[in-house]
C-alpha cells in the first residue's frame, strides 16, 4: 500500500465548494465553514481524514481519472497481497482476472453518476464493494468515486469485546458471546470451552439480563448493528 499519499489534499479537493461559488446541501464545506461557503481550513481537512480512519469499513477515494488519492486505515489494514483489490502506486486493480472488467465498468459508470454494488474475489472469501460517485460530473475538480468495502463477518471480534465491556460482562460471558456471534449453538460453545451445557445456558441468561436482550438472536443483532467506529480499539489490540 502507498501510505504516503496526501489524504488531506484529497478530502479538500472533493469537499470544497464548486468554483461557481454555489454550494449544495449537506456538503462538508457548509458543515465546517457555515454560510460563507469557503473551502475547508487545513485543520478541518485533517479532521475529515482522521474521521475516515475512525470508521471500521475500508474506504478508498478515487479522483476523476480513477487514481487513488486517499485510503483510510481500515482499508490499509485489509488490503494485503491476497485481497481482491490491489493498489500499485495510485492505480487500483482487481487481483482476479474475472473481476477486472467488472471493476473497470463500475468505475466508468461511477464517473457518469451511477452507483454499483459488486461482489469481488473468490467464493470462499467474497468482498462486497459499493462504488459510489462523489461530487458532480462536469465540474472542474469536483468529480470523484468512493469505494466502500463491506464487512467480512457479521460481528467483528473487537465489536464483541467492546460490547461486552460496555455491559459489564465477565471474561467467561464474553467468550460465550463471541461463540454465539460466530454462529455457534450453545452446545457447541460448551464443547469449545470444555464446560457443561447448563453452565453455558446460565451464562447466556446472565448476558441477556445485563444487555436486555430478549433472545440469542436479539443479542447477536445488538452486536451486529454497533456503530462501525472501532479503529482505535483495533489499533490498541
Amino acid at each position: 500500500m502507498n501510505e504516503a499519499m496526501d489524504g488531506t489534499h484529497a478530502v479538500l479537493k472533493f469537499a470544497g465548494a464548486p468554483r461557481s461559488g454555489r454550494s449544495h446541501p449537506g456538503t462538508a464545506a457548509q458543515v465546517f465553514r457555515g454560510p460563507e461557503r469557503r473551502r475547508l481550513s487545513p485543520l478541518a481537512t485533517r479532521w475529515m481524514a482522521m474521521m475516515l480512519d475512525e470508521i471500521d469499513y475500508g474506504m478508498l477515494l478515487l479522483d476523476g481519472e480513477g487514481q487513488v488519492v486517499h485510503v483510510n486505515q481500515a482499508a490499509r489494514q485489509e488490503m494485503n497481497a491476497e485481497h481482491p483489490l490491489q493498489q500499485l502506486g495510485q492505480e487500483l486493480r482487481a487481483r482476479w482476472p474475472q473481476d477486472v472488467a467488472r471493476l473497470h465498468d463500475a468505475l466508468a459508470n461511477a464517473r457518469r453518476g451511477l452507483r454499483k454494488l459488486l461482489t469481488l474475489g473468490e467464493k470462499g472469501e467474497p468482498l462486497s464493494l459499493a462504488v459510489i460517485p462523489i461530487g458532480l460530473a462536469g465540474e472542474d475538480g469536483a468529480q470523484g468515486t468512493l469505494l466502500m468495502m463491506g464487512k467480512r463477518q457479521v460481528c467483528e471480534r473487537l465489536s464483541v469485546q467492546w460490547f461486552a465491556r460496555a455491559h459489564g460482562l465477565t471474561v467467561a460471558e464474553t467468550r460465550v458471546l463471541e461463540a454465539l456471534c460466530a454462529g455457534l449453538e450453545p452446545r457447541e460453545a460448551a464443547e469449545q470451552h470444555g464446560v457443561g451445557l447448563a453452565t453455558v445456558r446460565t451464562q447466556i441468561g446472565s448476558i441477556r439480563a445485563k444487555t436486555g436482550a430478549e433472545s440469542i438472536r436479539d443479542l447477536v443483532l445488538q452486536v451486529a448493528v454497533l456503530p462501525p467506529m472501532l479503529g482505535r480499539l483495533r489499533a490498541a489490540a
